[in-house]
């Protein structure tokens, strides 16, 4: 198999397709976390998934910003590299959640449970040390790279504008839920997974017309070659 742009190209949305459903998945029927279901089979699984979506976001996002790398500009510079942090610390903290913190669960319950509480949008009773200025990076990247790279896309008008609006409007949607109970925490995934499907597939379906069009340009120029 030869590995062309379009190749890795496809690959790339094909993965933002990816990250997009496993975003969504994981948080259907999400158990409360606390210091008893941080340890369950369940919630290792669902992390795990997680630390999977967040690398195949990193991969779709790198995708949309080399393809259309001139159109990007600056701002969209900016806006990927803001946006690869916000989700780089997200693979980091959720392999925390899954692997680290239902290890410490049995000897240090209140410091799993502060972390748990900062997670989910509250405000801990004790010193949750680094963790707490992660989470706080985690969250201003996230929601401020989706808002700079989702506009720097919709500016560059190659990928679907209305997911790229999607995805820059998604910053606003979550940091009105982040304030609000844990049911509807759990929809901030949406607005970012439904933005990460629709450019994904307009990214494979971008680099399959650029495909073809080459292709038809080499049958032409070989057609008058003969």
């Amino acid at each position: 198999m030869t590995i062309t742009p379009t190749t890795l190209t496809r690959a790339a949305g094909a993965a933002a397709v990816g990250a997009g459903l496993l975003f969504v998945g994981v948080q259907l029927g999400h158990p409360t976390l606390d210091v008893t279901t941080i340890t369950s089979t369940e919630v290792v699984l669902r992390n795990s998934l997680k630390v999977l979506m967040a690398a195949l976001a990193l991969a779709g996002f790198t995708g949309m910003y080399l393809s259309q790398i001139r159109r990007n500009g600056l701002l969209g510079l900016v806006g990927y590299v803001v946006l690869s942090v916000g989700y780089l610390t997200i693979l980091g903290t959720t392999f925390a959640l899954g692997y680290v913190l239902p290890a410490v669960a049995d000897t240090d319950p209140d410091y799993v449970s502060d972390v748990l509480t900062v997670v989910t949008g509250g405000s801990a009773t004790g010193d949750v040390g680094a963790m707490g200025t992660v989470l706080q990076l985690q969250g201003f990247a996230y929601l401020a790279g989706g808002l700079i790279f989702g506009v720097a896309l919709y500016r560059a008008r190659v990928l679907a504008r209305w997911a790229a609006a999607l995805l820059a409007a998604g910053g606003v949607v979550s940091a009105a839920l982040s304030v609000m109970p844990d049911a509807f925490y759990r929809l901030l995934a949406f607005p970012n997974a439904i933005a990460l499907i629709g450019l994904g597939l307009s990214l494979w379906a971008t680099a399959r017309r650029k495909s073809e069009s080459a292709a038809t340009v080499s049958d032409a120029t070989t057609v008058g070659a003969k």
